[in-house]
């Protein structure tokens, strides 16, 4: 039986969002992000998309990538009713 795709939060559709805009800003494309930070394409684009939340060191990888603080990052995320 496949394995059915987890169901996306709230929190992690905001983080996506964030992490698509700040990808933007620097002009950057999905691959090229993900290159920078070690995952592949499709990673990111789950992660994007709301799919996925990243460990704690792919974060990190991300803000420094994205050369933004941690508030940009999650702004919004706290707001967001579940």
């Amino acid at each position: 039986m496949p394995s059915r795709k987890p169901e996306s939060s709230p929190h992690r559709t905001r983080l996506g969002k964030n992490v698509a805009s700040l990808r933007a800003r620097r002009d950057l494309t999905q691959e090229e992000l993900a290159e920078k930070i070690g995952v592949s394409a499709r990673y990111l684009q789950n992660v994007e998309a709301g799919d996925y939340f990243p460990s704690l060191p792919i974060l990190a990888r991300l803000r420094a990538a994205l050369r933004c603080d941690w508030n940009s990052l999650f702004e919004g995320c706290d707001k967001v009713k579940a």
